[in-house]
């Protein structure tokens, strides 16, 4: 069972409750000289800029923003463009990588691992491996994997392991296969398409019956749950009809939604965090700061906004309970 006495402390830093930040990337030299291997240029694939971005300033980062638990994973561009094979050597290096960041206990954190999907054989495999490197408290999947996305047939046998292992599930968007040319919200896909293709697959978990038939798998949601809020209500009348038509799977949707877990990257505050507290179990609500994508200071004003907020009583677990439950830690004063 983790522990981590420095994270288990309400402290006053900069006004913020001590927090387990579950949403924070790492950008290693291996990720990088993939991707120019491949030919791809992050920023020109997903139209926002890439931070710098090693360890020292995650320490600092970390420090000043009163984290005392920093959740490592990696972001978009998934690591998969066409070569299975290439993308199972990648993973494995980055998640020994991220492993050796987790070595330091002067500075508790840990990873989410990272799978070469759709490879469901190499995925399961590294899933096995990597989730017994020191650190590993679940694994990373994108919203889609070259045009497969959650929720897809072809992802059973991965999502049955993943189910024995109880493991916890983090979603991260990545580009959609196809989007509209010539528009300002597809070229920058942070903007819009992150949101619509998170939405896009965890509805088709839910509409598939993913998380009624694999229940042991927690599944964490990014940004306030992008469009989930605003369409869970829509989704669960329309079932209504899709159910008896035999169009859709008989599923309890907003009780599904209930069920998953919610980070509050991004733009919790003034709006999304209302519609989300509508469909969501506040205690599975937990801190994202997205550092290093969003730079240091607007995450503090970000983390501002959340904890001396409207809602800042309802999300008080947020900061830090949620997600010491979630993944099992020993909590030895709060």
């Amino acid at each position: 069972m983790p522990t981590c006495d420095s994270g288990c402390a309400h402290t006053a830093a900069q006004g913020l409750p001590r927090l387990f930040d579950v949403h924070q990337h790492v950008l290693p030299p291996a990720y990088l000289d993939a991707l120019a291997r491949a030919g791809i240029d992050p920023a020109r694939e997903d139209g926002f800029p890439t931070p710098s971005w090693d360890e020292l300033d995650a320490r600092a980062f970390a420090e000043g923003a009163n984290i005392g638990f920093s959740l490592f994973s990696i972001s978009s561009p998934h690591v998969n463009w066409g070569d299975d094979a290439a993308s199972a050597e990648v993973c494995r290096a980055l998640n020994d990588y991220m492993s050796s960041l987790c070595a330091s206990c002067d500075a508790p954190r840990g990873f989410a691992a990272v799978l070469p999907l759709p490879d469901v054989a190499s995925s399961i495999a590294e899933a096995r491996r990597a989730l017994a490197l020191q650190g590993a408290l679940g694994v990373k999947v994108p919203t889609n994997a070259c045009g497969t996305y959650l929720g897809d047939p072809s992802l059973d046998p991965l999502m049955a392991y993943l189910d024995t292992r109880h493991a916890v599930v983090t979603i991260h968007p990545t580009k959609p296969a196809a989007v509209p040319a010539g528009q300002f919200a597809a070229r920058h896909a942070p903007l819009f398409e992150f949101l619509a293709d998170t939405t896009r697959a965890v509805l088709n978990l839910v509409t598939e019956g993913v998380l009624d038939r694999y229940p042991n798998v927690r599944w964490v949601v990014p940004h306030c749950g992008a469009f989930v809020p605003e369409v869970a209500h829509r989704m669960d009348g329309i079932s209504h009809v899709l159910v008896p038509a035999g169009m859709m799977s008989n599923v309890d949707v907003l009780l599904a939604v209930r069920s998953l877990y919610f980070d509050l990257a991004g733009d919790a505050e003034p709006v999304m965090l209302d519609a989300l507290l509508k469909v969501a179990d506040p205690t599975h609500l937990l801190y994202g700061s997205d550092w290093p994508y969003t730079p240091a200071p607007l995450a503090l004003r970000k983390a501002e906004a959340l904890f001396h907020g409207p809602h800042a009583k309802v999300i008080e677990g947020a900061a830090w309970q949620n997600a010491a439950r979630l993944y099992g830690f020993r909590q030895v004063s709060l």
